[in-house]
Protein backbone atom coordinates (compact mmCIF):
# COMPACT_ATOMS: atom_id res chain seq x y z
CA UNK A 1 0.00 0.00 0.00
CA UNK A 2 1.23 3.76 -0.28
CA UNK A 3 0.53 6.34 1.32
CA UNK A 4 -0.13 9.95 -0.59
CA UNK A 5 1.21 13.20 1.11
CA UNK A 6 -0.57 16.30 0.47
CA UNK A 7 2.28 18.46 2.00
CA UNK A 8 5.12 18.90 -0.65
CA UNK A 9 8.79 18.29 0.78
CA UNK A 10 11.10 21.20 1.43
CA UNK A 11 13.09 19.81 -1.40
CA UNK A 12 10.53 19.42 -3.67
CA UNK A 13 9.29 23.72 -3.05
CA UNK A 14 13.27 24.03 -3.73
CA UNK A 15 14.51 24.65 -0.75
CA UNK A 16 18.34 23.74 -1.19
CA UNK A 17 18.15 26.04 -4.00
CA UNK A 18 16.48 29.10 -2.06
CA UNK A 19 19.09 28.08 0.90
CA UNK A 20 21.91 28.25 -1.87
CA UNK A 21 21.02 31.51 -3.07
CA UNK A 22 20.60 33.33 0.45
CA UNK A 23 24.15 31.98 1.29
CA UNK A 24 25.33 33.75 -1.92
CA UNK A 25 23.75 36.45 -1.55
CA UNK A 26 25.09 37.13 2.13
CA UNK A 27 27.98 36.18 1.29
CA UNK A 28 28.10 38.69 -1.34
CA UNK A 29 27.02 41.62 0.87
CA UNK A 30 30.11 40.85 3.39
CA UNK A 31 32.69 40.98 0.72
CA UNK A 32 31.23 44.37 -0.38
CA UNK A 33 31.52 45.60 2.84
CA UNK A 34 34.54 44.74 3.55
CA UNK A 35 35.70 45.70 0.57
CA UNK A 36 34.28 49.35 0.87
CA UNK A 37 32.70 48.68 -3.20
CA UNK A 38 30.56 51.32 -3.88
CA UNK A 39 27.75 49.48 -5.09
CA UNK A 40 23.91 50.21 -5.08
CA UNK A 41 23.37 46.46 -3.84
CA UNK A 42 25.60 46.68 -0.71
CA UNK A 43 23.54 48.23 1.73
CA UNK A 44 20.82 45.89 1.23
CA UNK A 45 23.23 42.75 0.78
CA UNK A 46 25.18 43.64 3.62
CA UNK A 47 21.77 44.11 5.77
CA UNK A 48 20.86 41.05 4.50
CA UNK A 49 23.90 39.20 5.57
CA UNK A 50 23.94 40.84 9.47
CA UNK A 51 20.54 39.22 9.68
CA UNK A 52 20.70 35.81 7.94
CA UNK A 53 24.38 34.66 9.34
CA UNK A 54 23.07 35.15 13.45
CA UNK A 55 19.40 33.89 12.49
CA UNK A 56 21.18 30.95 10.83
CA UNK A 57 23.38 29.99 13.82
CA UNK A 58 20.74 30.48 16.18
CA UNK A 59 18.25 28.55 14.27
CA UNK A 60 20.88 25.23 13.70
CA UNK A 61 20.74 25.28 17.96
CA UNK A 62 17.30 24.83 18.08
CA UNK A 63 16.32 21.72 16.35
CA UNK A 64 13.62 21.23 18.19
CA UNK A 65 11.25 23.99 18.11
CA UNK A 66 8.01 24.26 15.77
CA UNK A 67 9.27 25.70 11.90
CA UNK A 68 7.26 29.30 13.11
CA UNK A 69 8.95 29.30 16.33
CA UNK A 70 11.98 29.01 14.87
CA UNK A 71 11.91 31.28 12.62
CA UNK A 72 10.83 33.77 15.49
CA UNK A 73 13.31 32.93 17.58
CA UNK A 74 16.25 33.01 15.32
CA UNK A 75 15.40 36.29 14.02
CA UNK A 76 14.65 37.96 17.47
CA UNK A 77 18.69 36.40 18.37
CA UNK A 78 19.85 37.87 14.88
CA UNK A 79 18.79 41.16 16.20
CA UNK A 80 19.90 40.90 19.81
CA UNK A 81 23.35 39.90 18.17
CA UNK A 82 23.69 42.79 16.37
CA UNK A 83 22.80 45.28 18.79
CA UNK A 84 24.60 43.30 21.56
CA UNK A 85 28.07 43.67 18.89
CA UNK A 86 27.10 47.40 17.89
CA UNK A 87 27.06 48.16 21.52
CA UNK A 88 29.79 46.61 22.80
CA UNK A 89 32.61 48.36 19.86
CA UNK A 90 30.11 51.70 20.58
CA UNK A 91 30.87 51.38 24.07
CA UNK A 92 34.98 50.70 24.08
CA UNK A 93 34.95 53.53 20.96
CA UNK A 94 36.32 50.83 18.53
CA UNK A 95 33.09 51.60 16.21
CA UNK A 96 33.47 50.34 12.46
CA UNK A 97 31.85 48.96 9.75
CA UNK A 98 33.69 46.30 8.63
CA UNK A 99 34.97 45.40 12.54
CA UNK A 100 31.03 45.24 13.38
CA UNK A 101 30.80 42.84 10.44
CA UNK A 102 33.80 40.69 11.34
CA UNK A 103 32.73 40.54 14.73
CA UNK A 104 29.02 39.39 13.76
CA UNK A 105 30.44 36.66 11.55
CA UNK A 106 33.02 35.81 14.69
CA UNK A 107 29.76 35.42 16.94
CA UNK A 108 27.64 33.65 14.89
CA UNK A 109 30.50 30.78 14.13
CA UNK A 110 31.07 30.21 17.20
CA UNK A 111 27.24 29.80 18.21
CA UNK A 112 27.16 27.42 15.03
CA UNK A 113 29.62 25.39 16.12
CA UNK A 114 28.99 25.01 19.82
CA UNK A 115 25.22 24.12 18.51
CA UNK A 116 27.19 21.60 15.88
CA UNK A 117 29.94 19.96 18.59
CA UNK A 118 26.45 19.25 20.97
CA UNK A 119 24.58 17.83 18.38
CA UNK A 120 27.89 15.33 17.67
CA UNK A 121 28.34 14.95 21.16
CA UNK A 122 25.03 13.84 22.03
CA UNK A 123 25.23 11.68 19.34
CA UNK A 124 28.16 9.96 20.63
CA UNK A 125 26.61 9.63 24.22
CA UNK A 126 23.53 8.22 22.40
CA UNK A 127 25.83 5.59 21.06
CA UNK A 128 27.76 4.08 24.34
CA UNK A 129 24.46 3.84 25.90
Amino acid sequence: MQTLSTKPSLSDSGGPLLAGVATAVAGTGAVLAFADADSVLRGPFTLFFLLVAPGAAIGAGLRGLEPFGRVVASVAGAIAVNLLVAQAMIATHSWSVSGGIAAVTVVSSLVLLLSLVRRVRGRTERRRT
